[in-house]
């Protein structure tokens, strides 16, 4: 039996005190290809919402696969990442960009990790069996919570406070939770699991959407000016999931687009582009096996691939935004981080 947490940890604010480290390497091979359509906008003078002008900078110390990797919230340059090696290295995007800290204390791989809502603290879960809550400016870890099986993913809750590291809540699954996210005010709880089902969870009450495959990673979305909600799955057979999200009636799903792509051997995340999709289209940005970043546009019938970033020689595994959408952010197998600038922000 598999179990969601709801826990309590420590919550005590501090400054954030910033400390530079040693500086990323920089690397100048940079590839970008666009579609048909695309080349006749540019044509015009007109660019493409998701063309990019190259590499904003890079981070290439870490010598084990680069996992997972977040930018802070509301934040345009803070930016961190775990690996496969159990370590968690935060830093900045910005002109010099540096390596703030180096969190070391799991022994086994960071699987997840988020940032708190003020970018003080790292919550971090691991196959190593435990979550570990840390203090950024120190860079320490403040405490530990011990599971019984590997911890597979985490976030912070936008509503409970984190103070004893007693469960708050508990609800069982019959495979492990691989991926969840939540909604803005914490009320609907989306998770994905091992098997084939993908579970939203509204207090004690579960509800299913099937599926074919292990989900890799969900995502949520809510547009206020447009009043609506969306969710993106990715599975590991390489089928990604477009959701719109009725939470008035308890987070009920339907299934806006989709597409199916090669199955993968590595669990690749994918995330929807939110400020990009306020113009024509739905688009998604993936990492690939082929050591490229893709990005989608799930409402055309073909040819759904309507750009692809060139630049890793391994399989790219994780991309992530930050606030204000003008940077990606790409890891990949062998642990390098690419920060690519976007060349319209938004």
């Amino acid at each position: 039996m598999w179990r969601f947490g709801v826990f309590d940890s420590q919550d005590e604010m501090r400054e954030l005190d910033v400390h530079s480290g040693s500086q990323p390497s920089s690397r100048t091979s940079f590839g970008s290809s666009t579609s048909d359509n695309d080349d006749r906008l540019c044509q015009r003078g007109e660019q493409p919402a998701y063309s990019f002008v190259g590499m904003h900078c890079i981070f290439d110390q870490c010598r084990a696969s680069v996992t997972v990797l977040k930018f802070g919230h509301m934040s345009s340059d803070l930016l961190a990442y775990g690996a496969s090696d159990g370590t968690l290295t935060v830093c900045t995007v910005s002109d010099p960009p540096p390596i703030l800290k180096h969190l070391n204390g799991h022994s086994k791989d960071v699987t997840d990790f988020d940032f708190s809502s003020n970018n003080q603290y790292i919550a971090s879960s691991s196959l190593d069996k435990t979550v570990r809550v840390w203090e950024i400016s120190k860079g320490l870890c403040i405490r530990v919570i011990y599971g019984v099986s590997p911890q597979l993913c985490i976030r912070f809750h936008p509503v409970f406070n984190f103070s004893t590291g007693r469960t708050i809540h508990e609800t069982s699954f019959n495979s492990q939770v691989t991926a969840m996210d939540h909604a803005h005010t914490g009320q609907i709880i989306f998770c994905g699991d091992g098997t084939e089902y993908y579970p939203v969870l509204i207090g004690i009450e579960v509800r299913s959407s099937r599926q074919k495959s292990p989900v890799t990673n969900v995502e949520y979305r809510s547009f206020f000016l447009l009043a609506r909600a969306v969710l993106l799955t990715c599975t590991q057979d390489g089928s990604l999931s477009f959701f719109r999200v009725a939470p008035e009636i308890q987070g009920y799903l339907t299934l806006r687009c989709s597409l199916k792509l090669t199955p993968r051997i590595y669990n690749i995340r994918a995330s929807f582009c939110p400020m990009l999709s306020l113009e024509k289209g739905e688009y998604i940005v993936a990492g690939s096996e082929d050591s490229t970043v893709n990005f989608y546009d799930l409402t055309r019938p073909k040819h759904t691939c309507v750009n692809k970033l060139q630049g890793h020689r391994f399989p790219v595994i994780g991309v992530a935004w930050n606030h204000g959408e003008n940077l990606l952010a790409s890891s990949d197998f062998y642990g390098t981080v690419i920060v690519w600038k976007r060349s319209k922000a938004g």
